[in-house]
């Protein structure tokens, strides 16, 4: 990031030694200022007096920060561009988006520059870019890491994620951040049904064959009322809250946005409390639907839709057509608080493919460890720098 570059040396010894990391511009590090992805804010805040827990966590267990990454601006976007720093190279498909908001993260270890990255997940801002540039990526159950230090944006559905080349360091990663954890396994696997209508035929061939790495699987439809009826439930909790924490920096600050996330906030200025309620409530009954549809049981859908947008794509098209597909398969877990993580299961066209699995509330650890056992033999190949 220009203008808040930061490197610390690890401060102890562990699981990570010798490995190296990065930060979204979101995670706070004493001594240096923390920018969301937007000059105005890094301008208007004072540097940081205490380090964000995930990132202590990290360097006491042996890991060297190398830097802070790109993040899109204040979080609100999955394309991967900046209004006011560009947007990244995706180093395993450089003609297309490299996702957002977690871009630089996932660029920065698609690129082989840090051996794994850290960003946040709201809406997909860890899935996404991860789906994108050929990466393993895990959003964890909501709450299980602690958010302190980091900017505050839709408390209900932000979580801390991780970005790895290879599934065993991920799940490496996830033992540092998560604590202890004993994976009793999954009673059956359920393919999301309602989830792979939204997919791109093209690189449904793809997604079966990873299929097959998992085993035989029962068929879901995760919601009975259509998932596009879960988004707007979603988008309307998010955007209130989304308000809530940065209306007032907003309203004094006055800065400057880029076209798609000037009109999402704007949206979000108008939520009133009587609609935001109400989606909350919905909300909740989701999640409880989920919690008994799930079970203990392996959830699979695609990551996204189909391949990530070409670069040269209109920010209307990604707008309205590929944002709103795209977020009714990501929304479920934020609704849920539940875990998941992405898998590069292959390219079409030169682009990668990213398959979900997704579980019950604190199943983490045993999605890591399954992810760990059945793709251990596909690491990706870090991309020109």
């Amino acid at each position: 990031m220009p203008g808040n570059h930061v490197a610390r040396p690890a401060t102890g010894e562990g699981q990570l030694s010798g490995l190296s990391f990065a930060v979204k511009d979101v995670f706070d590090v004493a001594g240096s200022r923390t920018g969301f992805g937007h000059p105005a804010w890094l301008a208007t805040h004072p540097p940081a007096e205490v380090t964000a827990g995930a990132v202590t966590r990290l360097l006491s267990a042996g890991a060297d920060l190398r830097g802070r990454t790109l993040s899109d601006e204040l979080c609100y976007s999955i394309s991967g561009e900046n209004f006011h720093y560009g947007m990244p190279i995706n180093p395993a498909a450089r003609e297309r988006l490299p996702g957002g908001s977690s871009s630089g993260s996932a660029v920065a270890v698609a690129a082989g520059q840090v051996d794994f990255a850290i960003g946040t997940d709201c809406g997909g801002s860890v899935r996404v870019p991860a789906a994108y540039c050929g990466l393993f990526g895990m959003r964890p159950t909501h709450g299980r890491i602690a958010l302190d230090g980091v900017s505050r944006f839709a408390p209900r559905f932000d979580t801390v994620g991780w970005f790895a080349r290879d599934a065993v360091l991920l799940k490496r990663v996830g033992e540092a951040l998560l604590g202890p954890s004993r994976p009793q396994g999954f009673d059956r696997v359920l393919l999301a049904v309602d989830a792979f209508e939204q997919c791109d035929p093209l690189v449904r061939p793809q997604l079966d064959r990873a299929m097959e790495r998992i085993g035989p699987s029962a068929p879901l439809r995760l919601s009975a009322i259509g998932l596009d009826r879960w988004l707007d439930a979603f988008r309307t909790v998010q955007a209130g809250e989304i308000w809530q924490s940065l209306g007032g920096w907003i309203s004094h600050a006055r800065p400057s946005f880029g076209d798609g996330v000037g009109q999402r906030l704007a949206a979000a200025e108008q939520i009133g409390h009587a609609e935001a309620e109400a989606a909350r409530q919905h909300v909740d009954a989701i999640a409880a639907e989920l919690a008994e549809t799930i079970g203990d049981g392996l959830v699979v859908l695609p990551t996204t839709p189909g391949l990530a947008p070409l670069r040269s794509t209109g920010s209307a098209e990604i707008e309205n057509v590929y944002r709103r597909r795209a977020m009714q398969l990501l929304c479920p877990a934020g609704l849920g608080g539940l875990p998941q993580l992405t898998i590069p299961v292959g390219t079409v066209a030169g682009a990668p493919v990213g398959l979900s699995i997704m579980a019950r509330r604190g199943k983490d650890m045993d999605l890591l460890e399954l992810a760990a056992k059945a793709f251990a033999d596909l690491p990706t190949t870090p991309g020109p720098r």
